[in-house]
């Protein structure tokens, strides 16, 4: 089961955003470690204002793809603010739940070249 004391519910997934992942799953909430903010602070410091957004960009993200470079089932969120905030989120297969790996910025000129290989995709936001 889930370990509470490490992580905390962010978010569910819309339906929108599960309609257009190219797995299915049971469980559609996300968690956060607590170790995230400190992960972030180390490898993305001017991203931390952002982590109070994960919850936004699950909800309404701008983008969706998936990394063809994973290992392991995972996706990406985009959402445009002043800054593009990705954030990559992967399903811990022990104990079946997905958690916010990471969060940073990306820029327009790669958001287009994943645009344009099809890496990345708009949200259909109407499903």
């Amino acid at each position: 089961m889930v370990d509470k004391e490490k992580i905390e519910l962010v978010a569910e997934l819309p339906d929108f955003i599960c309609s257009n992942l190219p797995f299915t799953f049971s469980n559609n909430k996300i968690y956060q470690s607590k170790g995230l903010i400190k992960h972030i602070a180390k490898r993305h410091e001017d991203c931390l204002p952002y982590i109070s957004r994960i919850p936004d960009i699950i909800k309404e993200p701008d983008f969706i793809g998936t990394n063809p470079n994973e290992q392991v089932t995972s996706f990406e969120l985009i959402k445009k603010f002043e800054d593009n905030i990705q954030i990559g989120i992967k399903l811990d297969t022990k104990e079946d739940y997905f958690y916010v790996a990471t969060l940073h910025d990306v820029t327009d000129a790669k958001i287009a070249k994943r645009l344009t290989s099809g890496r990345l995709k708009n949200v259909d936001k109407t499903l």
